[in-house]
């Protein structure tokens, strides 16, 4: 996992606080006094939280802290939450040719259109998506379902069928998901 990094803005007190707990803390630690200073920092860390006083309209991912005095292990705490909350929204969305599938309310977009999907629909979608080649249905029973290769079923071919006419429905794309001789597909 990346490093967590707490950018604490135009809030020097703060900033000498957490530095003296600095190794008992599982983020990074960084002070910026001014806006330019900010946005280098901004630039050059990744996984940043920016942390002061009052509310900046410019600022994305800001931590506002005005109820103070606090206790140090409740802003500790505030802090960590706010880091797993940017890390979740992080690593929601996937873009999958011009789609974009939202894991968190597991809907699949394009501008204003969306579609709802099942866990399953997800799971194939993405890893169909991560192949060049044409994925088998056995490969896709043992990776997707975790079914055995030597059971007889249609649950792949009766999901995909599905899958591809909702996307059909809901986008008027049946180019999707194509079929090949040795298996299904996402170009």
């Amino acid at each position: 996992m990346s490093t967590q990094n707490l950018i604490i803005y135009k809030f020097i007190l703060l900033y000498n606080i957490l530095e003296e707990l600095d190794l008992d803390l599982n983020f990074k630690i960084i002070s910026a006094d001014s806006e330019h200073s900010l946005n280098e920092k901004r630039k050059n860390y990744n996984n940043c939280l920016v942390i002061s006083n009052c509310k900046y309209p410019y600022i994305n991912n800001q931590f506002v802290l005005n109820n103070i005095p606090t206790s140090i292990f409740k802003l500790i705490e505030k802090i960590n939450i706010e880091f797993l909350k940017l890390q979740f929204n992080s690593q929601s969305d996937i873009k999958v040719n011009k789609y974009i599938i939202d894991l968190n309310s597991r809907e699949m977009l394009i501008g204003k259109q969306k579609v709802k999907l099942t866990e399953k629909e997800i799971n194939t979608i993405i890893y169909l998506s991560k192949s060049n080649k044409p994925i088998s249905v056995n490969e896709l029973q043992e990776n997707v379902w975790s079914y055995q290769s030597d059971i007889e079923t249609h649950t792949v071919e009766t999901h995909i069928y599905r899958l591809r006419k909702k996307i059909l429905k809901s986008f008027d794309d049946d180019k999707f998901i194509i079929s090949k001789k040795s298996g299904y597909q996402i170009k």
